[in-house]
């Protein structure tokens, strides 16, 4: 447990820690390089002005094999021209009107740049060469609702030497989880605000770290893209899965989101300034000189931005290509998220305790790998980042503001049915009298309407008349000072005490009153 969970353990529902986002490639190692295609030219009999014929014919056969499934279903295939047109939000409302809960959604097609292969003449040497260059070919892009997964999507490259990636979403997969479990939750978009078991929950999510990820990506694979195998036969190539991207999150659900509301934006400007780039590098991983500043030997940039989103504020330190992010998920009735995520581009920044694939035998810290087999580490190493930025948000000064404190003095409320006007601490009338119930004298034995008017009036009343009206205006201040929750009177006596609420209120205000405008200026600086 962290010191923001200790610190906060009483307006906590539960805190969910797991995978968001993962992003996997598929590379057949083996067609992944010019002397590896060249190699399997070689074994398939086929020369270099017989590429360009062949791998049609190739990518044909797997265009072919990966829309049949979805022809079968009756489901659409759409070829969408253009970065404008969001694949996923299109995917996304197929299902929601074809009312699709389980197996495929939709395909689309799309022409993308890619790293592909193709034969050049080589002017210079008067020959052709088999090149890996930029160039585009289609892609088509699986949608669909797993049984264990839920919604992902897997995209394959038409082209040699055709790339796969696989999109899941590990909050997306818990739910599957927790519906074979039985586990009652709310969800919202993609956070859970409420969760029946949050123990049960964490559970599942660190069962998913125990994914025989090789297995689990090979089966979607195969599923869409049948074919490959065949058509490469009697050439043997395999998919190397690797991790082209995670998010880590660390999900803390309040039971009020009031309080969120009220601390969500000082742990933003605490992140904002109080959190420097020494402490951004420590976050993520990066070693810091003795004296605890940037190390002399790094290279790259440290930023941080704030972005507002439609899920909420959002504070991102960046390092290279690694970043760390924090923002307010949602708000409901039930439970209000603040998520803290760790999204890993670049893993090598961090360290594993693992051997070579040349000598299996030495285990020694190494650089943290793509691979999937380093998955577990890359976990490891996300949850600590979360956990260290989350200790500095405790450290976040979240002491009441001004305004939170006065809170509804100025609106009017009512007093045994009865309107009664708010207070404006700033105008004279009702400063003076303020100050006037604040003085220590009072603290004690409490105060009585005649204390008052010795303090209110710079002189006594000259007329029995004068003398009753000034009594029935304090009676009344007494009144107003009492609907606003200032003052309570104390029973079978004609005193009154300043409650707790009212002497926060008060102190409050009348410290704003007396510190100078320049040091509030170097406050807001």
């Amino acid at each position: 447990m962290n010191q923001f969970t200790t610190k906060y353990a009483d307006c906590l529902r539960g805190a969910l820690s797991g995978f968001d986002r993962l992003i996997f490639h598929g590379t057949l190692r083996t067609l992944a390089s010019a002397y590896g295609m060249r190699g399997y030219l070689s074994y398939r009999n086929l020369l270099l002005k017989d590429f360009g014929d062949h791998a049609q014919q190739v990518t044909e056969r797997i265009k072919e094999a990966v829309k049949l499934p979805f022809e079968r279903a009756q489901r659409p295939i759409c070829y969408l021209n253009g970065a404008g047109v969001s694949k996923e939000q299109t995917a996304r409302q197929i299902a929601a009107d074809d009312h699709i809960t389980q197996g495929p959604v939709c395909l689309i097609t799309a022409v993308e740049p890619c790293q592909a292969f193709d034969v050049r003449g080589n002017r210079e040497k008067q020959r052709l060469e088999l090149v890996c260059r930029r160039r585009k070919c289609l892609f088509l892009y699986s949608y669909q609702i797993h049984p264990v997964f839920g919604w992902i999507h897997a995209r394959v490259q038409s082209w040699f030497p055709f790339d796969f990636q696989v999109y899941v979403n590990g909050r997306e997969w818990l739910t599957r989880q927790m519906d074979a479990a039985g586990i009652a939750y709310q969800r919202q978009e993609n956070c859970l605000c409420w969760v029946e078991d949050f123990a049960k929950a964490q559970a599942l999510l660190d069962a998913q770290l125990k994914t025989e990820w090789p297995v689990a990506l090979n089966e979607i694979a195969n599923a869409l893209n049948p074919v490959l195998p065949e058509v490469l036969s009697p050439f043997v190539a395999h998919y190397y899965w690797t991790c082209h991207q995670s998010e880590w999150a660390t999900d803390l659900v309040f039971a009020d989101d009031k309080l969120l509301r009220a601390l969500y934006p000082r742990f933003v400007q605490h992140g904002m300034t109080a959190l420097a780039s020494p402490d951004i590098l420590r976050f993520l991983g990066k070693a810091l000189s003795s004296d605890g500043q940037v190390h002399h030997a790094f290279t790259g940039e440290v930023t941080t931005d704030l972005k507002r989103r439609q899920e909420g504020v959002r504070i991102k330190h960046r390092v290279k290509q690694n970043s760390i992010k924090v923002y307010d998920k949602a708000y409901t009735e039930m439970g209000s998220v603040l998520r803290v995520e760790t999204t890993l581009n670049d893993p090598t920044d961090f360290k594993v305790y693992r051997p070579t694939e040349a000598d299996p035998q030495t285990l020694e810290w190494r650089p943290l790998r793509r691979g999937v087999a380093d998955i577990y580490r890359r976990a490891e190493v996300c949850q600590k980042a979360n956990e260290r930025y989350l200790d500095a948000l405790a450290s976040a000064d979240t002491g009441q503001t001004l305004r939170e404190v006065v809170g509804s003095l100025g609106s009017p409320t009512t007093w045994k049915g009865k309107r009664v006007r708010g207070i404006n601490p700033f105008a004279p009338e009702d400063a003076a009298l303020l100050e006037a119930v604040s003085r220590g004298e009072f603290a004690l034995n409490g105060l009585r309407n005649r204390d008052l008017q010795r303090l209110l009036y710079s002189s006594q009343a000259k007329t029995p008349e004068e003398a009753r009206r000034r009594s029935g205006q304090v009676t009344r201040k007494l009144r107003l000072l009492r609907a606003h929750g200032i003052l309570a009177k104390v029973a079978h006596t004609h005193r009154y005490q300043v409650t707790p609420q009212g002497r926060q209120i008060l102190t409050a205000i009348l410290t704003a009153q007396q510190v100078p405008v320049n040091e509030l200026l170097k406050r807001a600086a």
